[in-house]
């Protein structure tokens, strides 16, 4: 499958009914930066922070959790916006294109802080939370965010989807 590109043939199944059918399992599916948004809320930077709380992982894409007032907005793909010229956002702004390129951290923190500066246009949010595997490099690009929404980096990196995944599948058992 390309990146951006569906395989048709999973459009609009029922994965977790799928696999319970086949296997007698319970499975539970969940957006991987739902799941760390989950895990940042829940026992990281955005514990009880009230408003509009977004977390952005930076990586392979761009991947977004949003909470509001504590609960789960699922699905936001605000990675998926367009720029100026009609281009999607994580296509030049993931750390996926800051390696492919092979940009510094300022011309990178630069395409970075459009992405952030349009989000923060368009949704007003009271807290940017950065994870992903770049958030244990913040500090490499940080000086070059200039919005005016509070940024702060997740310090359970990673592991924030694989806590938000345990935190999701617990609540629906």
């Amino acid at each position: 499958m390309q990146h951006g590109n569906l395989d048709k043939s999973w459009q609009y199944t029922q994965v977790d009914a799928l696999f319970k059918a086949k296997t007698g399992n319970d499975f539970y599916i969940v957006n991987d930066a739902d799941a760390a948004a989950m895990g940042v809320m829940e026992f990281g930077i955005g514990k009880n922070q009230m408003g509009l709380v977004i977390t952005i992982t930076l990586g392979t894409g761009i991947g977004s959790g949003v909470f509001f007032n504590g609960q789960l907005l699922s699905n936001f793909e605000l990675g998926r916006m367009y720029g100026r010229k009609g281009d999607i956002m994580e296509y030049f702004a993931a750390d996926s294109a800051r390696k492919r390129e092979e940009w510094s951290f300022k011309t990178w923190g630069k395409r970075v802080n459009f992405f952030l500066t349009h989000v923060e246009n368009t949704f007003n949010p009271d807290l940017i939370i950065i994870g992903g595997g770049v958030s244990k490099k913040m500090e490499k690009f940080e000086a070059y965010l200039d919005i005016q929404t509070p940024i702060k980096a997740a310090e359970l990196k990673n592991n924030a989807g694989i806590i938000g995944a345990a935190i999701f599948a617990n609540k629906n058992c």
